[in-house]
């Protein structure tokens, strides 16, 4: 029925010996469940943190960014046109100096 123990010298049932393993690996398991559940939910709760914080934040996708871009780079090149045309049409005139009166002078 029992078997002996070469270290100790004692008598142990084989099948008390299998209890206790099974029991420990179900512990081990139901150990490892746990803390795989607790990591999804961790995971789950800093994901809607995150939401959260972001949430009041306005991004705009790439295709909006390079659409405004290409907008602002075309006004530039209308702005610079604008700018070589009105050179052109208004030449700066250099400032006259009024013109002095005539007068007599009498020389006695």
């Amino acid at each position: 029925m029992g078997t002996c123990c070469p270290a100790n010298g004692k008598t142990k049932p084989v099948q008390n010996q299998n209890q206790m393993f099974e029991d420990l690996s179900r512990l081990m398991s139901s150990i490892a469940g746990t803390m795989a559940g607790a990591g999804r939910e961790a995971e789950t709760r800093m994901k809607e943190k995150l939401r959260e914080a972001v949430g009041g934040v306005d991004f705009v996708s790439r295709e909006e960014f390079e659409a405004v871009k290409a907008m602002a780079a075309e006004t530039k090149a209308e702005l610079e046109a604008l700018k070589a045309s009105m050179s052109s049409i208004t030449t700066p005139q250099p400032p006259t100096m009024p013109k002095a009166k005539a007068s007599k002078i009498d020389i006695k």
